[in-house]
């Protein structure tokens, strides 16, 4: 039943080598691919691309010396935190799709503090230029006399969203990380390390490829 090369295999543990081709009943057959899946805390100061015309650091730089991967979405260049990178672009485009809801958090330390108006808009949606970002979970972490810091969940991915919905509010963030995306938690990684998804991480993940129902969000932190 199985040839390599279209020579029958009558021994066990026969080696197959690359670029050989085999067959079982006839029907060509290839091993399954070896997908990458990282996990970055990327730093401020970095771009959330394979390069820069620019000639400013890269997340490509963080990942080099490995398989090559892309980031799922994009931080902006002063954010750090969470940045999943991959070679499986059917799960990343899943991901990345409006319907599926990805929820993201983020850590942000702002100017000021939150008003109970400001937390009810940032609940219900704020108009923003040119769309309104859907509503948001926020949850006070700590204030001091001029500044906050706050826990805010989205499952949009609009360029800069955070930053302009504090902005509409009078209070303009300071430094901002992303703590989750999606599954994918911060937890201790350092700033500047990489590490492999784990196998319950990759799990949790596998949610977002069924084609029928949405995926369920996850509780912010």
């Amino acid at each position: 039943m199985v040839s390599i090369n279209g020579r029958v295999v009558r021994e066990l543990g026969t080696l197959v080598n690359p670029g050989d081709v085999v067959e079982v009943s006839g029907e060509r057959v290839a091993p399954a691919a070896q997908l990458t899946y990282l996990l970055l805390n990327k730093p401020p100061g970095v771009v959330t691309t394979m390069h820069d015309p620019q000639g400013r650091r890269t997340v490509a730089e963080l990942v080099a010396g490995g398989p090559r991967v892309v980031p799922v979405g994009r931080l902006d260049y002063a954010t750090g935190g969470v940045l999943l990178l991959t070679d499986d672009g059917e799960l990343a485009h899943r991901l990345l799709h409006p319907r599926f809801g990805v929820d993201k958090t983020y850590r942000a330390a702002i100017a000021g503090r939150l008003s109970a108006e400001d937390i009810r808009r940032l609940n219900e949606g704020i108009a923003l230029d040119g769309f309104t970002a859907a509503g948001a979970k926020v949850r006070v972490v700590a204030v001091q006399r001029d500044r906050s810091v706050v826990d805010v969940t989205i499952h949009e991915g609009r360029n800069r969203q955070v930053r302009r919905m504090f902005d509409a509010l009078g209070h303009p963030v300071l430094a901002l990380t992303r703590t989750r995306f999606g599954p994918l938690e911060l937890g201790g990684l350092p700033a500047g390390a990489v590490r492999p998804l784990t196998a319950q991480e990759l799990a949790a993940l596998e949610v977002h490829r069924r084609p029928q129902a949405q995926a369920p969000r996850t509780k912010p932190t």
